[in-house]
């Protein structure tokens, strides 16, 4: 009895100090989801209990909801988000991978990959995102780049192309390590950006595949519990390690609004789906889009008559011509029933001289709903400043002498 009293402590203490990498079986995986319809909220936000969230708007970048959205935290296995995009830009699906002993050996979620078996790169990342394998994380960093830390590297390098400034990777599955973090909202930008790749969506949206596997048919589920249980939800990745919490990383659209909702740090897998749940219906029942583009031109051309009175030239009497931005979207999120209050406030150059290029930034405009910015616009020359010639000084002399001369 003491024998086994003591094998069982052993294992709950290997357990407890074991980091796993997405969703292994739990005693909270037992418990019941709820995925039902909220026809409205009538609070002014969602409950929500996890520790690190952010809800962004896709057409906007906008933030709907955040909470400690900007604190460096474990990703866990959403990790692979970062690992598969740089996969699909750096080879070909069809590339064939033979399996080292080092990515066989890997621990946490595995796809059960055996050492130097051959495996496409396609059939790896539908390991890495559906099963949320760590082995098939470890063999697409030992193809790409030779080694775990090369490959981090390049996981890196990515992450400062896309100003993820809060973000730092070391491993491609996302195991613990105290420099391997991330934020909400700089894993919604990623999310986001790795969207755009059709070959990522497709893979992240589906439910149930079969791959080939060590030369046999392996059918292979998806470990997001929101897909195919809530309207409109088409991915990304789920994650879990004792640092990082439950994690959830949810893309959803229904109609033309769409949204990445990213939850960090949930105590139990029911509350990252409850939070994730909760946030899609209050976005969808409370959030519309406005068009903005209006409001932009007013408060411009109103700006443009002032300054017209209020120019500083130097060494030039060419007038400027200023011309704004063209964005790629004037429609924004707002909340349905609250009060649209816009204003603008407007920077530009103290002075325009001859030096000044066509086409340069000479200012910006922005635009905010109360205190809150909505967008930023940057207003440019559209025309060359003459720089005054010698007629001109000569003229000013002249005009300067005396009557009596």
């Amino acid at each position: 009895m003491k024998k086994f009293l003591f094998f069982f402590i052993c294992v709950i203490i290997s357990l407890n100090n074991f980091a796993y990498a997405d969703d292994i079986p739990a005693l909270d995986d037992l418990e019941d989801y709820s995925f039902s319809e909220v026809s409205s909220f009538s609070s002014n936000e969602p409950i929500t209990n996890s520790k690190n969230i952010v809800a962004i708007d896709r057409k906007t970048l906008n933030i709907l909801y955040e909470k400690d959205a900007f604190k460096k935290v474990a990703m866990a296995s959403t990790t692979k988000i970062m690992t598969c995009i740089i996969a699909l830009e750096k080879c070909s699906k069809s590339d064939i991978v033979t399996i080292s002993k080092n990515s066989a050996s890997v621990t946490g979620s595995t796809l059960g990959l055996i050492s130097n078996m051959k495996i496409s790169m396609n059939d790896l990342l539908y390991g890495l995102m559906l099963r949320s394998g760590n082995d098939c994380a470890v063999a697409i960093a030992e193809y790409i780049s030779g080694s775990v830390e090369e490959f981090s590297n390049l996981m890196n390098k990515k992450a400062q192309e896309l100003n993820l400034s809060n973000t730092h990777f070391v491993t491609p599955h996302g195991l613990d390590n105290p420099e391997h973090y991330t934020t909400s909202y700089d894993l919604a930008i990623l999310t986001d950006y790795a969207l755009k790749n059709e070959q990522f969506r497709q893979i992240v949206s589906t439910k149930t595949t079969t791959i080939s596997f060590n030369g046999y048919p392996k059918t292979i589920s998806n470990t997001n519990e929101l897909l195919g249980n809530v309207d409109g939800v088409y991915g990304v990745k789920t994650g879990f390690t004792f640092d990082a919490g439950r994690c959830l990383v949810t893309s959803c659209k229904r109609g033309n609004l769409d949204v990445i909702i990213v939850v960090l740090g949930a105590d139990t897998k029911k509350i990252r789906t409850q939070d994730s749940s909760n946030l899609i219906n209050f976005i969808f029942n409370n959030y519309k889009y406005v068009n903005i583009s209006s409001s932009i031109d007013e408060a411009f051309s109103k700006y443009i008559s002032f300054l017209n009175d209020n120019l500083y030239l130097e060494k030039t009497t060419t007038k400027p011509i200023l011309k704004l931005e063209k964005l790629e979207n004037y429609e924004f999120p707002f909340l349905n029933n609250s009060p649209i209050e816009l204003n603008t406030k407007i920077y530009i150059i103290d002075k325009f001289t001859p030096n000044i290029m066509v086409n340069s930034k000479v200012g910006s405009l922005y635009l905010y709903n109360g205190n809150i910015l909505i967008c930023n616009v940057d207003i440019f020359i559209d025309n060359q400043l003459i720089k005054n010639d010698w007629k001109y000084y000569f003229k000013c002399i002249l005009e300067n002498l005396p009557n009596n001369f």
